[in-house]
């Protein structure tokens, strides 16, 4: 490796606040065969969407139909009941 040179850090824009931040600081929100999931590993196979982990960007993505728009499809609402448990869990620690 040559001197100076740094590894990038892949960057993605939320649904949400439309904001570029680092893919490991966000939510992966997954389309696959199966429906929409919510990606753990960041690795499994499908169509991606990037989330910030806070209740506001998710009432941003559902205000400005942000996952509606990155999937090409409609969201049950569903979804968006799942990810709000997920997220609350996360500010509760």
């Amino acid at each position: 490796m040559k001197l100076g040179t740094t590894k990038k850090i892949p960057q993605r824009q939320c649904v949400g606040c439309r904001m570029m931040k680092n893919k490991k600081e966000l939510i992966r929100i997954l389309k696959t065969d199966e429906g929409i999931i919510i990606d753990d590993t960041g690795k499994k196979n499908g169509r991606g969407a990037y989330i910030c982990p806070n209740a506001q960007c998710l009432k941003k993505a559902i205000e400005n139909k942000g996952l509606e728009r990155s999937f090409k499809m409609p969201v049950d609402k569903e979804v968006y009941d799942n990810l709000k448990g997920v997220f609350e869990n996360i500010e509760a620690g």
